[in-house]
């Protein structure tokens, strides 16, 4: 199976505007993003997909520089952003990632490969599948190629297509589903950034470990279990929703 990553990035976000390339460790978080999910074994390549905004120059800028695929397309329409991404390669399957979630974690993302590809075959693999077990930013969701390009064709509500998958989740009598579980419910610990207390943990985090970036996502939890008041930063954060 090819597998295929595409990292959604744009500059603009309502709580905190140009967070995918605030530094962090001495790194853009979109470059911290990239090279981590590049690490998972299961992956034949990453692409970035940003908007065709001005603003995300900065974006593609960054990605000729280190040598990334990027594709610009539509800012709201995300799906379509990743329908053209997923036309400039070939693949079995899609992962999608988000550009704010610097301990997207290799492992993690071969875990979902491996259940994708296990049998019964399956059109859609994801922790993001209720009952939640993994903490907000560690969230992976692997698509199958079919499915995706279906979506594309089919879904017609501009608030779904946003999210991209709405349409593939919700409609398990078309789409086979698959959850993917830890053993452990984690699903308390936030790790994603989306406002500035949440950067604000995840640099405390990468400090912590001497600004690398190969520690695993379990490594992180360990440490905020030793660090509750570190957890605080962030605790009032909620959650933006896919919309209904």
């Amino acid at each position: 199976m090819r597998a295929v990553a595409i990292v959604q990035a744009r500059m603009g976000s309502a709580r905190l505007p140009g967070k995918i390339l605030a530094d962090l460790a001495g790194e853009p978080m979109l470059a911290r993003v990239v090279a981590r999910v590049g690490r998972a074994a299961g992956l034949a390549e990453v692409i970035v997909a940003t908007t065709d905004e001005p603003a995300d120059d900065a974006v593609a800028t960054l990605a000729a520089l280190r040598g990334w695929r990027c594709v610009r397309g539509s800012r709201d329409d995300v799906l379509s952003r990743y329908i053209k991404a997923a036309e400039t390669t070939t693949a079995d399957a899609f992962v999608r990632i988000t550009a704010d979630c610097p301990l997207a974690d290799p492992a993690v993302i071969d875990a979902h490969l491996a259940a994708f590809a296990a049998p019964p075959a399956v059109d859609y693999a994801s922790n993001t599948l209720p009952p939640r077990s993994f903490p907000r930013g560690l969230d992976v969701e692997v698509i199958g190629s079919e499915a995706l390009h279906a979506a594309g064709r089919d879904d017609d509500a501009p608030a779904s297509r946003e999210h991209v998958t709405p349409f593939i989740y919700r409609h398990p009598e078309r789409f086979r589903l698959r959850p993917v579980r830890h053993a452990d419910d984690l699903s308390a610990y936030r790790v994603t950034v989306d406002t500035s207390e949440d950067l604000a943990l995840v640099r405390e985090i990468y400090r912590h470990f001497g600004g690398r970036d190969d520690f695993s996502w379990l490594d992180a939890v360990a440490v905020l279990r030793a660090r509750p008041e570190w957890v605080q930063l962030n605790r009032h954060v909620a959650q933006r929703e896919a919309a209904g």
